[in-house]
């Protein structure tokens, strides 16, 4: 029986990770929250990484406003504790499958970035994932995986497209950001890759490295509000365009985060399915007709 040890399993994208496992009768997880396991602290990931065969990482420091001002507390645990975890896995052997961001890359490209591109952060945030990133290839060269994800949603937690959803009850009109592009991604699907790619680890048919798992396509936040308003009815002429200028905030967000997905192919999965699809299928759940239920093709496009 495969032994999995989750990270993070409080947030929006562990509750989901344990929502895929915990329908596999062939899995022993355990599943850990900031509470039970201080990622920052090296021989207490040692001691929780023992007796596992993976470890998937949804651990993160996910504030990045915050980060800007707090930098070392970001990078203690987007990079130092990722660090920790490689060397604990290298120990024992288990593959680690780590979630790293879009936010490694500057954003200044005018085409999907391939999962080899240059990076270069614009803010303290994407610099702690990339700290993670490094860590996982120079310590677990041979059976690390780092998947890049961004513009998350999902039924746990807050999100924009749940803040779009409250915010259309109570206002006629919404102002949304037009000039920056990116993949909004399901938690629950990205998920279920996570768990594919561990499998295909496990199996020894996916190489290690750096895999991209946001949704294929790409939109505008004011793309994507616009569609989550047509999806429930209601008039997307609702939703009107601005620039980010409008919404100053302390760290500086990409202008382009659209990831390519070529590396899935030598894993022997599939690509990422479109962020529109994806969205159809997730949104009965974020408006409360199906709380904390996935749609029942999730299966079938893992």
């Amino acid at each position: 029986m495969t032994r999995l040890l989750v990270t993070g399993a409080g947030g929006m994208l562990g509750r989901d990770l344990l929502a895929v496992l915990r329908a596999r009768p062939d899995r022993a997880v355990t599943a850990t929250t900031r509470a039970d396991l201080d990622v920052t602290d090296p021989d207490a990931v040692r001691d929780a990484v023992a007796g596992h065969d993976v470890v998937l990482n949804a651990a993160a420091w996910t504030d990045v406003d915050a980060a800007e001002s707090r930098e070392p507390d970001a990078t203690a645990v987007n990079g130092d504790a990722v660090a920790h975890l490689a060397r604990a896995c290298a120990v024992t052997g288990a593959r680690l499958v780590h979630v790293s961001t879009d936010y490694v890359f500057g954003g200044d490209a005018d085409e999907p970035y391939p999962e080899d591109a240059p990076t270069g952060p614009v803010n303290a945030y994407g610099r702690s994932k990339l700290a993670g990133e490094r860590a996982v290839a120079r310590l677990l060269p041979e059976r690390g995986y780092v998947v890049r994800t961004a513009w998350l949603y999902g039924t746990h937690g807050r999100n924009f497209v749940s803040t779009v959803l409250r915010l259309a009850t109570e206002r006629d009109r919404l102002d949304v950001v037009a000039d920056q592009h990116g993949q909004p991604t399901w938690s629950y699907r990205l998920a279920e890759r996570l768990v594919a790619l561990a499998d295909a680890a496990l199996a020894g048919d996916a190489p290690p490295g750096v895999y991209h798992g946001t949704a294929s396509g790409e939109t505008t936040w004011y793309g994507l509000a616009r569609a989550v308003f047509a999806l429930r009815g209601l008039d997307p002429e609702r939703v009107r365009p601005t620039t980010s200028d409008r919404f100053p905030r302390p760290a500086p967000r990409p202008r382009y985060s659209v990831l390519a997905h070529d590396r899935w192919a030598a894993a022997k999965l599939p690509p990422p399915g479109d962020w529109h699809a994806d969205l159809t299928d997730a949104l009965p759940a974020l408006s409360g007709r199906r709380p904390g239920t996935p749609p029942s093709r999730s299966a079938a496009r893992s």
